[in-house]
């Protein structure tokens, strides 16, 4: 436990703040990715690699909606760990490996997309399941190694009666956190800013397929992507850049605590906006919603219901009018035709 002077700031409006940004974080998140792992495990007909690369971002939100309670009880104690230390190592790993690992599947879903649309016929595009299975394996591999200093050190700190429980320590940098922190932002960011300019920019070049329904398609997704991340990871990195830049005159500053704090709560939206993301990925996701629409909205009938429709309908009723048409226009046509013999 760090008993050095840790910066509690009393009166703040973080603990007001906070709770509910988090419950709205996770009530959302939790409904739209749950949905998503409902749609990934039990209506997806064939699995592709950019399937794969999906259902592991939705995996990695899902688990990060798992650590908000935690946090949300935190804040709603005016930033008082109620747990011991072991718990509050294991939540801000999980928070941690599942904000990157939220961003590293986002940025495959951009390059996956980009081989798609740039280079149509490179092989990448020809991988399989098990190839794509491989390079998701690889990658949580790589997550959570460059994650799991978070458990190797306690994390929790006294002042007076409070313990607090965070990864950044505001009285200095956090050296490897923040590296790992700016690192995980910035590379990420120019490679899917470089997705979205090549596929923009070679879909004007030909402009006869950019008029192309699935072209169209594939721009308003890497948008969505693009759109995505920097909302969700910008506001928390410049906040952290600006207090690194003036950590002299910052350290225990209010407005920079708050400013951190309601900034980080953003990155935690991400798993609530990333089913935008599924949503245009695929024509799959938008049946899947509109499916799950129509069913709860259909009105449940308690009984049989007094009104028969005509598929209702007893069958010899149906007979009976069919062959008394028939008949009727059986015997207009002998009619005609005796007439004309007779003439």
């Amino acid at each position: 436990m760090h008993n050095g002077s840790c910066c509690l700031i009393e009166g703040n409006p973080i603990s007001q703040v906070m709770p509910p940004l988090l419950i709205l974080a996770f009530v959302l998140g939790a409904l739209g990715n749950g949905i998503a792992l409902c749609g990934f495990c039990f209506h997806m007909k064939t699995w592709k690699p950019s399937t794969i690369y999906l259902f592991n971002l939705a995996v990695a939100d899902f688990l990060l909606m798992i650590c908000l309670p935690f946090r949300t009880d935190y804040y709603r104690r005016h930033r008082h760990w109620a747990f011991e230390d072991i718990p509050c190592r294991v939540v801000l790993f999980m928070l941690a490996m599942n904000r990157a690992g939220s961003i590293v599947f986002l940025t495959v879903v951009a390059v996956d997309r980009y081989f798609k649309v740039v280079h149509p016929h490179h092989v990448v595009n020809t991988i399989s399941n098990r190839t794509a299975a491989g390079i998701v394996c690889a990658l949580w591999t790589v997550v959570i190694l460059g994650t799991l200093y978070l458990l190797m050190e306690s994390h929790l700190c006294m002042h007076e009666t409070v313990i607090s429980c965070e990864s950044f320590i505001m009285e200095s940098a956090n050296g490897w956190h923040d590296i790992m922190f700016q690192l995980e932002f910035f590379l990420p960011l120019g490679i899917i800013l470089f997705c979205s300019f090549k596929i923009v920019w070679s879909l004007k070049q030909r402009r006869q397929l950019a008029r192309q329904t699935r072209m169209k398609k594939a721009t308003r997704f890497i948008m969505v992507v693009a759109v995505v991340f920097i909302t969700c990871y910008l506001p928390s990195v410049s906040a952290r850049l600006y207090f690194l830049w003036t950590v002299s005159s910052s350290a225990c500053d209010p407005a920079i605590h708050v400013a951190l704090h309601v900034t980080l709560s953003f990155t935690y939206m991400n798993s609530m906006l990333d089913p935008l993301v599924y949503y245009f990925s695929s024509p799959s996701f938008p049946k899947f919603y509109t499916n799950l629409k129509i069913c709860s909205l259909r009105p449940k009938r308690p009984g049989r219901s007094k009104t028969r429709k005509l598929e209702e309908m007893p069958v010899s009723n149906l007979c009976r009018k069919s062959c008394i048409s028939v008949a009727t226009s059986f015997q207009s046509q002998s009619e005609v035709q005796w007439d004309h013999q007779m003439c």
